[in-house]
């Protein structure tokens, strides 16, 4: 079975720091664009930031812009995500994905072998 499983989630405090990680099971993510994503309770997921094979990054969410960065280590078959000055506004459960169309995009619909999520909660 092809999927991702996130961990490195869990309850900070504003101004701290976390760093997710995203495990591909079952296949190589060598060769694919990976995305992270999240999803706040009554809203839609929303794309975050995307790494390309090549290594090349973007970021989709404005709000996260010099303080989350996006890795990867194809030995390992992770894919990062770290997470600085962290705000109660980062609430959410955050997912990895594979785009199917090989690209990065924000678009939630282009990606497959979601993981479970792992939880990330802000608050002091």
């Amino acid at each position: 079975q092809l999927q991702f499983v996130e961990s490195g989630g869990g309850l900070v405090k504003p101004g701290g720091s976390l760093r997710l990680s995203c495990a591909a099971s079952g296949f190589s993510l060598g060769s694919y664009h990976i995305g992270w994503f999240r999803q706040a309770p009554g809203k839609e997921r929303e794309g975050v930031s995307c790494i390309r094979s090549s290594g090349v990054t973007i970021n989709y969410a404005d709000s996260v812009k010099g303080r989350f960065t996006i890795s990867r280590d194809n030995a390992k078959n992770t894919v990062y995500l770290q997470m600085n000055s962290l705000e109660p506004e980062d609430t959410a459960v955050y997912y990895c994905a594979a785009n199917t169309y090989y690209r990065c995009s924000g678009d939630v619909t282009e990606y497959d072998y979601w993981g479970q999520g792992t939880q990330v909660s802000v608050s002091s």
